[in-house]
């Protein structure tokens, strides 16, 4: 049976008698491990955020919308209704909300300068759906729906244009020939970059006051909100097949949702993952290589050594796991050293980021790291570790 524990004190003597040369050889392991770790750990923060920032949006949101063709008006019982949006709440279990928006533009008078603004009507739902922020003020309520209220809530951005620092609410905006009473200060939850109906300036008011200044009472956009994202492809179906039940067959509607998005930035942060771990594994295989050529020359410059224990009965074996054991405690000295430091760049970067973001570790990246280097070392010192375990004593012995 093999000594482990004189194999293991052999070669620990062996590497701190070459200081320099072990810390040399670490050094490819060390930045090979901590790439692995950082990458993983960069591959999951940006995956994360990017993910949650659509999910904040509204992973279970669907949005519906008239295809219209551009060479001819469309018939008015193409449009969709508000009447549709009370049937979809109505006879779809799955959804738990729905909202409707029509748009215009409008231009607001600041210091003699006019600037276009964004008038959207919005229906109760709207809200909740679009996860609006009241940063002051309130929300439309029942009675500003019914009567028709002249109130509207503007974003945080047009508050400072036309407002500057002074508080807006109770306040009044004139739009062209428009004048509304200021009731709140908005803002998205999530910026959505101006991919939907609210941009910068916009100004919202209740949509029964909206057909009045559009001179139609038709929705642009039907918002519709399931109650899990796993409803969301039943009601996407259900959604078109209700519109298409209430209107003329002619008439093309678009149901959309952001599954397809969310799954395309699961596919990217995947792809990017994968790419990242081939370069960190190329920096471990390059510095598998270091380790193999810097074994391959230990072997020369200790030949007699060899030969000394072979000749006081060392068996090849010992010989073999002697070396072995070298280069996997330079691998997992390095792999050790390595996954600190990638585990101490993600801790220190947190201090620096924003409150809401956290760098997630993943437990498998730094298994895999540790692994993955020792089993560089192992695989790149067997080579080295088997010429010297085949030395002859007696050649050895005569070697200068």
């Amino acid at each position: 049976m093999i000594d482990l524990k004189e194999t293991l004190s052999v070669s620990v003597d062996a590497l701190r008698a070459n200081k320099l040369r072990t810390v040399l050889t670490s050094l490819g392991v060390i930045i090979g491990s901590a790439s692995i770790v950082l990458v993983v750990t960069v591959a999951l923060t940006s995956k994360k955020f990017v993910i949650s920032q659509i999910e904040a949006v509204g992973s279970n949101l669907l949005w519906a919308e008239m295809v219209r063709a551009s060479d001819k008006p469309q018939p008015l019982n193409y449009e969709i209704s508000v009447a549709d949006m009370d049937a979809i709440k109505a006879e779809i279990p799955e959804v738990t909300e729905t909202a409707g928006v029509r748009d215009m533009p409008m231009e607001v008078v600041v210091g003699g300068n006019s600037k276009p603004v964004s008038l959207i009507g919005v229906t109760e739902g709207y809200r909740a759906i679009r996860r609006l922020v009241i940063t002051r003020g309130r929300y439309f309520d029942e009675l500003d729906m019914q009567e028709r209220s002249k109130v509207c809530l503007i974003t945080e951005e047009l508050s400072n244009t036309v407002f500057g620092a002074n508080d807006p609410i109770g306040k009044t905006i004139r739009m062209g020939e428009l004048t509304f009473t200021v009731i709140g200060v908005f803002r998205e939850r999530v910026t959505t970059f101006g991919q939907t109906e609210i941009q910068d300036r916009s100004v919202i008011i209740p949509f029964p006051l909206m057909k009045y200044y559009a001179g139609v009472n038709f929705l642009a956009t039907l918002y519709v909100q399931a109650a899990t994202a796993e409803d969301v492809p039943v009601v996407e179906r259900r959604v078109s097949q209700l519109l298409a039940s209430r209107h003329p067959a002619e008439a093309v509607y678009k149901v959309q949702t952001l599954t397809a998005i969310l799954k395309a930035a699961r596919d990217i942060s995947l792809a990017l993952t994968i790419v990242l771990i081939v370069i960190a594994a190329i920096a471990l295989l390059i510095s598998g290589i270091g380790i193999m050529n810097i074994m391959l020359v230990t072997v020369t410059e200790r030949t007699r050594e060899i030969g000394i224990r072979k000749a006081i009965g060392a068996a090849r074996r010992e010989i073999l796991y002697q070396f072995l054991t070298e280069a996997v405690l330079i691998s997992g000295g390095g792999a050790v050293l390595g996954i600190l430091l990638g585990l101490l760049v993600p801790a220190v970067a947190q201090f620096f980021l924003p409150g809401n973001l956290r760098v997630p570790v993943s437990p498998m990246s730094v298994v895999l790291a540790f692994v993955v280097s020792c089993s560089t070392g192992l695989f790149f010192g067997y080579l080295p570790a088997n010429q010297a375990a085949k030395l002859q004593p007696i050649e050895s012995l005569r070697y200068e």
